[in-house]
């Protein structure tokens, strides 16, 4: 027979994004699907038996949500697929578009929209409930006629599992092989006098605070904060945009070395000669029980984690007894908890290992790639 046809869509998200491309688009080929992607400004061609078709983007957030947004569906038509699986809520019409044409359709919801739209820097604050309640009502009634739902924590699942029965948690857990390698694990005395945060330079992640918190730090320990990620880009807030390079005159800045945007390879590299991981969301109503990426690659890298004092996440990193929970927006409290990881080596290196045995365990992809697998099986029966 002839592997069925999977079209994988965003509008939104970078080329070779790890969720997307290396863990469901490249697990799904491996259980012998035909797999493409579609995303704006891809390189195309085909990587690990994955097809890329690239289309251009846009300048602005309005140009993306309406002509990148037409050109994904015009190329998903082209494709002609027995599965179409798109990543991002503006992609919702389509969707429906291509379930009204007879086609599966899965809904991959990354986030809980509503309470992201209540923080979203580049919406006026009278409009953020009316844009939430609008973005609860559209997701809430779409989501009852696509063919499956894959959500990343359970707080979402909640909210969609009695709109739709093939809702299925995929938590976006890592590969344990890509973040323990046979012979590249770095002796903890060997790894540099150095913090890492990984992900995009926002201040609801508390970039702000992390530069702050590494201008409390002795003069004595020579340590660094080492960033690995883009910042801010011209269509977001101007204000963020504008905070954010201002950060660079504050003498918290000349601890901190910025690798900017790297692979995912180039990120693990850092990740395992640096000595924790900072994890500092802001309290936002969309955070709370977030499950973060950047949160399981740490742990897997044997680091410690510095996270924000949320109760669930005290609860997944305090059981595994790898944790030290502070105020996301006290940069001394912040300092405190780095000084304290880079002063008590022994510690920290057994808090490290305690969060990798977890990930082993417990919090890695192969578990969640195998439930993706089984939705496809169940839609298609």
């Amino acid at each position: 027979m002839k592997p069925l046809k999977v079209v994988h869509m965003t509008s939104v998200h970078t080329p070779f994004d790890p969720r997307i491309f290396h863990k469901e688009c490249c697990s799904l080929a491996r259980a012998g699907f035909s797999v493409t992607v579609i995303g704006r400004d891809w390189q195309e061609g085909e990587r690990d038996s994955v097809k890329v078709k690239s289309i251009p983007g846009a300048s602005s957030r309005f140009g993306r949500m309406t002509r990148t947004v037409w050109r994904v569906y015009a190329e998903a038509r082209r494709q002609d697929a027995d599965v179409y699986h798109f990543h991002d809520p503006e992609l919702i019409p389509i969707g429906l578009l291509l379930r009204a044409r007879g086609k599966s359709v899965i809904y991959d919801i990354h986030e809980d929209v509503p309470k992201d739209v209540l923080s979203k820097p580049y919406l006026p604050r009278w409009s953020r409930r009316l844009v939430s309640w609008f973005a609860d009502v559209l997701e809430s009634t779409a989501c009852r006629g696509f063919s499956g739902l894959v959500v990343v924590t359970p707080s979402i699942a909640k909210r969609f599992s009695p709109l739709n029965r093939r809702t299925v948690i995929v938590h976006n857990y890592p590969y344990v092989r890509e973040l323990i390698r046979d012979g590249e694990n770095v002796p903890w005395k060997s790894r540099r006098q150095s913090v890492a945060y990984v992900g995009g330079l926002s201040l609801n992640r508390a970039f702000r605070e992390m530069v702050y918190a590494m201008s409390y730090l002795p003069e004595s320990i020579a340590a660094q904060l080492e960033l690995a990620g883009p910042e801010a880009k011209s269509d977001n807030n101007l204000s963020e945009l504008r905070n954010l390079s201002e950060l660079r005159n504050h003498p918290g800045w000349s601890r901190v070395k910025h690798h900017g945007f790297i692979d995912q390879r180039s990120t693990f590299k850092i990740l395992q000669n640096v000595r924790a991981g900072l994890v500092l969301y802001h309290p936002e109503p969309n955070h709370f029980e977030a499950l973060p990426q950047k949160m399981f690659e740490y742990m897997g890298a044997g680091l410690p984690i510095i996270a924000s004092d949320f109760p669930f996440w005290r609860k997944i990193l305090g059981e595994s007894g790898c944790g030290i929970f502070v105020d996301p927006l006290n940069p001394q409290e912040i300092s405190k908890a780095i000084e304290y990881v880079l002063t008590h080596p022994r510690e920290a290196e057994e808090m490290g290992r305690r969060g990798q045995a977890a990930v082993v365990q417990n919090f890695n992809w192969d578990t969640e790639a195998e439930k993706l697998i089984q939705l496809y099986g169940a839609i298609n029966d």
